[in-house]
């Protein structure tokens, strides 16, 4: 485990409690490609380097084996070259699967291997959504509840369903900034009370909801957000972000969490990349 923590420098505040153990799910980006464009960090002109993007993903799992979690693998099928963000898949908590059902054509065959696999898995609570939902893209488990995105890509009638489904309270929250097209770019969920986000990706109702519900956030910068930095994943004391949020790693690591950088995953970061399996 200690192999991966002298990656970060930032001095980390004591008294921080014990990591919980997680179980992930990833899918090696074996046809990841920018074919098309359905998001800001898309440019279908700019090569893809598949060598260097696997080398970047393999360096993510072992990260988190490292780390003590345990990494399980959906198997990467051809024509579908977004596989690789698992996160946008479903939502599982406490076993129950919620399925996505994306906007965009391009992606839509992504949900029903995510069902496959979670069902070859064992799992008996596997629903294939009525609205468009776009997994932990949109719906981000904070405590005992679902914080839920919508103004891009979720339909706002998913977030009835997620309780319906999912059994959680859900608290809507208004993305306007089209570079923050998912929740999941725009807020990190680092342990059951705390969270980072960019304000400035929200409606001013939303951000009012925010501060209530969590006052002691972590406000990230303009230029931190701007490089996926609240694309991160934490396990309740480690928290693994994009390298370029070097500003936005000091503040977690001031709270007592062990900030860990990663590189940068193309159009996403490190929780595109991880699909969090809450048996």
């Amino acid at each position: 485990m200690t192999a991966v923590l002298p990656r970060s420098s930032v001095a980390v505040a004591p008294g921080r409690w014990t990591a919980t153990r997680r179980h992930y799910l990833m899918c090696p980006p074996t046809y990841v490609a920018v074919d098309y464009a359905v998001n800001p960090w898309m440019v279908p002109s700019a090569p893809v380097d598949r060598h260097r993007a696997r080398r970047q993903w393999e360096t993510l799992r072992r990260t988190y084996c490292e780390l003590g979690h345990r990494v399980s693998l959906l198997d990467p099928l051809p024509g579908l070259p977004d596989m690789v963000y698992t996160a946008n898949g479903a939502t599982v908590v406490d076993g129950v699967v919620l399925g996505a059902r994306f906007r965009h054509p391009e992606r839509a065959a992504e949900a029903a291997a995510h069902r496959d696999w979670f069902r070859t898995a064992g799992f008996t609570r596997v629903t294939e959504p009525v609205f468009v939902n776009e997994g932990e893209g949109d719906l981000l488990v904070a405590g005992d509840v679902v914080l839920a995105g919508t103004g891009f890509r979720t339909d706002p009638r998913a977030h009835t369903e997620a309780t319906r489904v999912l059994g959680r309270s859900v608290v809507t929250l208004e993305l306007v900034d089209p570079r923050y097209y998912h929740l999941d770019t725009a807020l990190a969920v680092l342990d059951p009370t705390t969270i980072g986000y960019l304000p400035e990706a929200f409606t001013a109702a939303s951000q009012s909801v925010l501060r209530e519900r969590f006052p002691g956030a972590i406000v990230a910068d303009p230029a931190d957000a701007a490089v996926l930095g609240l694309n991160a994943v934490s396990d309740g004391r480690h928290v693994v972000l994009p390298a370029q949020a070097s500003g936005l790693a000091a503040a977690p690591a001031g709270r007592g969490f062990v900030p860990i950088p990663e590189l940068l995953k193309g159009g996403g970061g490190p929780k595109c990349c991880t699909l969090e399996v809450r048996a």
